[in-house]
């Protein structure tokens, strides 16, 4: 089904960083659909992982260590891409993070470093990111980020990330008017509960699968493949009128009202 929909397209893939990451799962749909991939991962002790992961799939990627929190590194890593693929089709914004103090303590409590820190990764970073990207997308292309249900709705133990989801989709609008004259389009893609080594620091998860799959019409949780096949479709000409979107892939749990 996949297969050719980014034939001839070239992508950056952020925040890889094991087998269960959902930036992972995109990274895979977009090989199987023909892009040609540059994938970044967080610091050296991630370097081996993602290389494994890339050989063990016989995907053909190049690979770039990037700090998330240091400008200098995001600059560096968009210049060794533009030297390797020469331009960029699309982009996935698979970056957050939160001090798990934060999480586990009430959003009350929540402390001024620990939330710019939540808001330099998550949201921020994506504001940097799209500048970088523009010049490599002179042709048009798509920028898509991952974001979460607790955006606009309480998720109790998802505190600060909470905030910093709102503000990344908030971002995504501004991004999409900005840079909509340019033919470049930005989404986010909204997933349901999916057990990532993240997700697993945020109290109760195994709690919110649970109520997620009892509530959610089609009676179950998502995979991280049917993320990796919406972030295709965002990718792709098929979705070519679309920008400025949040598309939910979520088994339908987020427009039941509970």
């Amino acid at each position: 089904m996949l297969h050719g929909l980014l034939k001839g397209r070239k992508g950056l893939i952020l925040g890889v960083a094991n087998a269960h990451s959902i930036a992972w799962a995109v990274a895979r749909n977009c090989a199987v659909a023909g892009a040609d991939l540059a994938i970044t991962y967080q610091g050296e002790r991630f370097a081996s992982k993602v290389e494994k992961l890339v050989e063990g799939e016989g995907i053909q990627a190049t690979l770039y260590p990037c700090d998330a929190t240091e400008q200098d590194s995001v600059r560096q890593m968009f210049q060794g891409v533009e030297r390797d693929l020469g331009r960029l089709d699309f982009v996935l914004h698979a970056w957050a993070f939160a001090p798990r103090t934060a999480l586990k303590a009430d959003y009350l409590d929540t402390s001024w470093d620990d939330y710019a820190l939540a808001q330099r990764v998550s949201a921020h970073s994506l504001v940097h990111i799209a500048r970088e990207a523009k010049p490599m997308m002179a042709g048009g292309g798509s920028i898509v980020a991952l974001s979460y249900l607790g955006s606009e709705r309480v998720v109790p133990g998802y505190n600060v990330m909470g905030v910093a989801k709102a503000s990344l989709e908030a971002s995504v609008r501004y991004l999409a008017h900005d840079l909509g004259r340019e033919n470049i389009r930005v989404n986010a893609v909204s997933p349901g509960p999916i057990s990532t080594l993240s997700a697993r620091g945020v109290s109760g998860f195994t709690e919110m699968l649970e109520q997620h799959r009892s509530v959610a019409p089609l009676g179950r949780n998502v995979e991280a493949d049917e993320v990796g096949g919406a972030a295709v479709f965002l990718f792709s000409d098929l979705s070519s009128g679309i920008t400025g979107e949040v598309l939910y892939v979520d088994a339908g749990y987020h427009m039941m009202g509970v």
